[in-house]
């Protein structure tokens, strides 16, 4: 028997277990998360006799005798200091970090009062946040260490809610307190737990899959494999060829494959159980890179074709997408330009890491099911699952629980289509979950690239055109490569004015990992490579690296290297005049080394893509309920849509509740990718609100409209590619950005200086934080992040791929340049979640190559203070 003291009480148990098992499983403790379970994120902190630790790695038989705390064990007024602190400073992104990060501050308060922004950054040092650059956490422990030192008064939070205000998040008090449930915080009666049999190999031949032992386990209710799948077998965004399960006698193609699914009473169980189901295979030799793919006669990846866009396929050397675009003459201009720089540069693939590993609950619907998940699309779901049960579509119901972090890793299908398959075929609540390691196997990555880019311009510096050749890893499945790479080859020119282009892309399967929508979305990749040329150019003409930026930079009614008009909202130069001082002031210097680099992302999925934005409005209960599919994943969209109501009826935030989405009664506004959600479900609900609005105008009550819903919808029609307009529309809006980063003699972060072009910022607040957690991951992804592979097979856990820590990160200093019409689409906004973390690595780039003279081609960089050169 272990007796164990928690938050005041003492609990015994007969089996010793970790910590972090007993407080989640056994106290229903939700504010401990788990986000590892290997003592390398911080998620599951706790205070243990005064020090902070980790839950995980602690066993009950090592506590007898000591104290434990967690935020439940908090006084009231310790609650509400933190949450009142944590909201008011932006300190709540996803959130699922954020009870770790709020016992780190309170044991640091309780030991120094009075704490300093380095003590704090010291204290949260081995706690992970992926979604706000811990700036505004660490803001959020002052303030809280200021109210309680100084025993201050919780303000009354007067919030209008209007655009442009600075409003605490709608989810701010659940999150802080860990009360906020995400789907592994869910239990239901009954439940039993799915744990998949994985591929020992990224490629094998599986020859045989005995079940046999497994069923024959403590607590195993059933052993299911792909014959069991009663729809289609093969799910998949745009190309259905990801199978739901590996038959027997076919290939594996990555190590994330699934050959059987294990449900058992409990998580031990199944855990055990997979371990005894016995798999035969045939090892294979896999397709490593995509120069290994393109080789005539190599093996095929997919050679058994796949259905996309309704069309069977079979790929040729391995060729997922060629992509082109194409623009005037850029042989001639490049022949005759004064100055030419080219160069190959490679980046790699990046682990999204977002701190919530894949969770999903499938529960028995009648004759169909219900799966709570916590995705970035519900109904990309709701459609998958549907075909993969074969069960119409309405038997099937999503709903989506809090959300952990996205980044685009969370587009695809991961455990949901499993948990409904299991809850289905058992008629039980299944609890499917994969571990951090089966997550990092699994899911799809940033889409590594080999970029060439050849780019010239005049006497001047005035850019004449530019040659580009894309080759993009888009691993075992297609996922989202093709757009990726699209987005890549259309995004190549830059934010300048030039037409002459001639940029092609090819995306090939291999046996990697697949590779998907990440943060970002194959700008990040083209950005690394053009801007250090771009820079390389300015020096070659005599001027800086910001002046050649402000001689080319696009201007309203100048003509994008797509073709697109630039509107009156474009703001390229204004982003680079805001960093001026600080560039000049850093060049003049020799303390220090500035590098530079800009940006250019589009909002909304266009290209000639449907895309629509929903969002409706219903009174109950004498309050405002919207309602729209639009996943919040940490970007704050919950509240920008609480915003868009409040803003356009005037009514008070209290009256405004923002629901989650389900498929029962959320319409569909699409998948959250691509910076929309702002632009698209913000101006749906303004649609919407318009209407509630004009029923308030005549003098009616909420309680006089009480069930009425109004219906809120917003398309933009575009130009596809390939377009034979002289100038085609290729999206509904571009954001901007410069960002400067300072180093320092010993190749040290110092600063950065971010400028974006927001269209207006509708919650400055927030915007801010994703600044600030774009910066941190560009900034990791030139500089400390790597994801190698061998044989396909990831060679890091979440504690070795150099996520950067609150102790590497320097001061971000944000430039928010809003230049739209507050009376256009969303009023004005533009979404800035993805071009955020775009422009750090390559201004990284320039300022070592200022610093020592070597021009770097590969990232992460090697040879700084921060990596080795091998």
């Amino acid at each position: 028997m272990f007796e164990v003291n928690v938050n005041g009480k003492c609990y015994k148990s007969e089996i010793d277990m970790p910590l972090m098992d007993f407080l989640r499983d056994e106290l229903k403790i939700t504010s401990v998360k788990n986000g590892c379970k290997e003592g390398a994120c911080g998620t599951c902190t706790v205070i243990i006799d005064g020090k902070t630790t980790r839950a995980c790695v602690q066993k009950l038989s090592r506590l007898e005798g000591k104290k434990i705390q967690t935020i439940e064990g908090f006084t009231e007024r310790e609650r509400d200091v933190f949450v009142y602190a944590f909201a008011a400073a932006g300190a709540v992104q996803c959130g699922f970090c954020i009870p770790g990060m709020v016992i780190c501050g309170k044991c640091l308060i309780d030991q120094n009062p009075d704490p300093t922004s380095e003590d704090i950054k010291q204290a949260i040092r081995t706690n992970i946040c992926r979604c706000t650059g811990y700036a505004k956490i660490e803001e959020g422990i002052l303030l809280a260490a200021k109210m309680l030192r100084e025993n201050l008064e919780i303000p009354e939070l007067k919030q209008t809610g209007k655009v442009g205000e600075r409003v605490c998040r709608v989810d701010a008090r659940e999150k802080t307190l860990g009360t906020a449930k995400y789907v592994d915080d869910y239990e239901f009666e009954g439940m039993l737990y799915g744990k998949n049999v994985f591929s020992k190999y990224a490629r094998a031949k599986v020859l045989s899959i005995d079940t046999s032992k497994a069923l024959q386990m403590p607590g195993v209710v059933a052993v299911y494999t792909a014959k069991d799948i009663p729809g289609k077998r093969y799910i998949g965004h745009l190309a259905q060829d990801w199978p739901g399960m590996i038959d027997i006698g076919e290939e594996t193609k990555c190590i994330g494959d699934t050959l059987a699914m294990v449900v058992a009473e409990t998580k031990e169980q199944a855990v055990a159980a997979v371990k005894a189901v016995e798999v035969e295979y045939e090892e294979l030799e896999p397709i490593r890179t995509p120069q290994e793919a393109a080789v005539p006669g190599a093996h095929q990846v997919h050679g058994e074709g796949f259905m996309q866009f309704g069309k069977f396929r079979i790929p040729e050397n391995n060729l997922l997408d060629h992509e082109e675009v194409k623009r005037g003459d850029a042989e001639t201009a490049l022949a005759n330009s004064k100055f030419v720089v080219e160069g190959t540069f490679h980046v790699p693939p990046q682990e999204h890491a977002f701190m919530e590993p894949e969770t999903a609950i499938g529960l028995p619907d009648g004759d169909g099911v219900k799966v709570i998940t916590g995705g970035q699309g519900i109904y990309d779901e709701y459609h998958e699952i549907s075909n993969y049960l074969g069960l119409p579509m309405e038997k099937v119901r999503i709903q989506s629980a809090f959300v952990g972090g996205g980044f685009g890793g969370k587009e695809d299908m991961s455990v949901q289509h499993q948990a409904a398959l299991c809850a289905y075929l058992t008629k039980r609540p299944v609890k499917v979950w994969l571990s951090r390691q089966e997550s990092i196997n699994y899911h799809p990555k940033r889409h590594a690239m080999d970029i060439y880019v050849k780019v010239g311009c005049d006497e001047n510096g005035i850019l004449q055109g530019m040659k580009a050749r894309l080759t993009s890893d888009t691993g075992a499945y297609a996922s989202l490569g093709g757009p990726v790479l699209q987005r890549a080859c259309t995004h190549a020119g830059g934010p300048y004015n030039y037409q002459n282009m001639d940029i092609e892309g090819n995306a090939y399967y291999t046996n990697n990992p697949p590779a998907g929508a990440f943060r970002g979305f194959g700008v990040t990749q083209s950005c690394a490579a053009v801007e250090p040329l771009i820079n390389q150019l300015a020096e070659k003409v005599g001027i800086s690296g910001w002046e050649f930026r402000y001689r080319n930079a696009i201007r309203p009614g100048q003509s994008l290297p797509n073709g697109q008009i630039a509107d009156e909202g474009t703001a390229m130069a204004e982003t680079l005049e805001a960093v001026k001082e600080e560039f000049e002031k850093y060049e003049a210097d020799p303390n220090y080394y500035v590098g530079i680099a800009s940006a250019m992302k589009n909002a909304g999925l266009g290209v000639g893509v449907p895309d629509t934005g929903r969002c409706n409005l219903k009174v109950i209960d004498g309050k405002v309920y919207v309602r729209s599919s639009a996943a919040a994943i940490g970007q704050g969209l919950q509240t920008v849509l609480m915003q868009m109501v409040a803003e356009t009826t005037g009514l008070a935030p209290d009256t405004i509740v923002v629901e989650h989405p389900d498929t029962k009664y959320t319409p569909d506004s699409g998948t959250t990718t691509a910076s929309r959600q702002t632009v698209f479900a913000g101006e749906a609900a303004h649609q919407s609100s318009l209407q509630l609005k004009a029923d308030l105008d005549k003098g009616n009550t909420l309680k006089d409209l009480e069930g009425k819903e109004y219906i809120g919808e917003f398309d933009f029609k575009s130009d596809p590619i390939g377009s034979d307009k002289p100038n085609p529309v290729s999206h509904v809006a571009y954001g901007y950005a410069t960002q400067l980063v300072v180093i320092d003699k010993e190749g040290k972060l110092v600063k950065v200086i971010a400028a974006h072009d927001i269209g207006r910022a509708i919650n400055p607040l927030s915007a801010e934080g994703q600044v600030e957690g774009g910066v941190a991951m560009g900034l990791g992804y030139g500089l400390t992040e790597n994801f190698p592979l061998k044989e396909g097979v990831p060679q890091v856990k979440l504690g070795t791929i150099g996520l950067l820590k609150s102790s590497q990160m320097p001061h971000v200093e944000t430039h928010l340049i809003e230049k739209n019409d507050p009376n256009s689409v969303a009023y004005g906004g533009k979404g800035i979640g993805e071009i955020v973390c775009c422009v750090a690595a390559p201004a990284c780039q320039n300022a070592y190559y200022k610093k020592d003279g070597e021009f770097r081609y590969n990232y992460p960089l090697e040879d700084t203070a921060y990596r080795k050169k091998k």
